[in-house]
C-alpha cells in the first residue's frame, strides 16, 4: 500500500515537471515573439510632405492702353497668387483684338462695350461671351475753341467717331443736351446724321476714326470723343463741355469665346476685376475720366 502511494506520488510530481517545463518553454518563446527585432523596428514617422502648388496658367489678354491695360497690370499681382500669369497684349489696331479672339491668339479681350459688340459679331461670325462688366469711360465732347456749348456757332463742324455704336452713342450725348433731336424708334444702339430730325444751329457732322478725333480738335468747334482716346492723347478728361452720366449703358467688358467663361483662370481674372480693391484704383487713378461699373 505504502509502494503504491509513492509510486502514485512520484508519477504525479513527473507530470508536474514535464507540465511546468513547457511552460517555461512557451513563456520563453513568448517573449521572442512580442519584442521587436531589428528589422520590425519601426522608424520614426517623417513629416509628411506639403502639396505642391498647383501648376501656374497663363492667359493672354487683349486690351486697350489706356485706361484697360493700366487695369490688368494692376491685377497681375492678385492673379499670380492664384497662379494664374496675366500676359497683356497690346496691338497698334484695337480692331484687331477681336479677330485675335476668334482666332485663338488671345484668350480674352478687354477694350469694348456691349453695344459695340452687337454691332459686329453678326457680321463678322463672333461667338463670344462676357464674363464681366469692368468700367465706364463717360465720353465727352471736347473743344480747342469753346469754354461752353453756349458757345457753338450756326454751321459749327462738330467730330463724330465713325462707327456705328460710338456714333449713336455720340449722337444721343448731343441729344441730350438739346442740340440735335434722332428720330423716334432707334432701337440698335446705331445712328448717323442721317437720322437726325431736328437740328436748330445747323451743325455740320465730320465722321472719323476714334482715334483721330483728338488730333482733329483744332479742325472742327469741337468733338465728342471716347474717354480712352483723351487719356492717350494726354487731353485733360476734366475739360469735357459735357459729358455722359454714370448711368451710361457703355461698360467695358471682359470678353471670351462661348465655353471659355467656365475656365478657372477666366474666373479668377473676372473676379479680379471686380475686386474692392480695383474698384478703388479706378477710382484714385482716373477720378472722372473712368467709372467703375460694379
Amino acid at each position: 500500500m505504502v509502494k503504491k502511494h509513492v509510486f502514485t506520488l512520484t508519477a504525479l510530481l513527473l507530470v508536474i515537471s514535464v507540465i511546468l517545463g513547457g511552460c517555461g518553454s512557451n513563456g520563453g518563446n513568448s517573449k521572442a515573439t512580442n519584442a521587436p527585432s531589428p528589422e520590425a523596428t519601426v522608424a520614426p514617422s517623417e513629416p509628411a510632405a506639403t502639396d505642391a502648388p498647383p501648376a501656374e496658367v497663363t492667359i493672354k489678354v487683349g486690351a486697350a492702353p489706356v485706361p484697360h491695360a493700366e487695369i490688368l497690370e494692376f491685377v497681375k499681382p492678385i492673379l499670380k497668387e492664384q497662379g494664374v500669369n496675366l500676359e497683356v497684349v497690346i496691338l497698334d489696331d484695337e480692331g484687331q483684338l477681336n479677330p485675335a479672339l476668334k482666332e485663338g491668339q488671345i484668350d480674352a479681350n478687354y477694350f469694348q462695350h456691349v453695344p459695340y459688340l452687337d454691332s459686329v459679331k453678326d457680321e463678322k461670325g463672333y461667338d463670344f461671351a462676357v464674363t464681366a462688366k469692368v468700367h465706364v469711360e463717360p465720353i465727352g465732347f471736347y473743344s480747342d475753341k469753346l469754354k461752353s456749348k453756349d458757345e457753338l456757332k450756326e454751321g459749327a463742324k462738330i467730330g463724330i467717331p465713325n462707327n456705328p455704336s460710338n456714333e449713336y452713342r455720340a449722337l444721343v450725348l448731343l441729344q441730350q443736351q438739346g442740340l440735335i433731336k434722332l428720330k423716334d424708334g432707334l432701337t440698335t444702339y446705331e445712328a448717323t446724321p442721317k437720322d437726325i430730325v431736328e437740328n436748330p444751329l445747323k451743325l455740320k457732322f465730320v465722321e472719323a476714326d476714334s482715334a483721330t478725333l483728338p488730333r482733329a480738335l483744332p479742325d472742327v468747334a469741337g468733338a465728342v470723343i471716347n474717354t480712352n482716346l483723351v487719356l492717350e492723347a494726354g487731353l485733360d478728361p476734366k475739360s469735357a463741355l459735357f459729358r455722359e452720366d454714370a448711368n451710361s449703358p457703355y461698360a467695358n467688358i471682359i470678353v471670351v469665346r462661348k465655353g471659355d467663361e467656365n475656365r478657372d483662370e477666366i474666373k479668377k481674372l473676372s473676379a479680379a476685376l471686380l475686386s474692392p480693391e480695383v474698384k478703388k484704383f479706378i477710382e484714385d487713378k482716373y477720378g472722372v475720366a473712368v467709372v467703375p461699373a460694379f
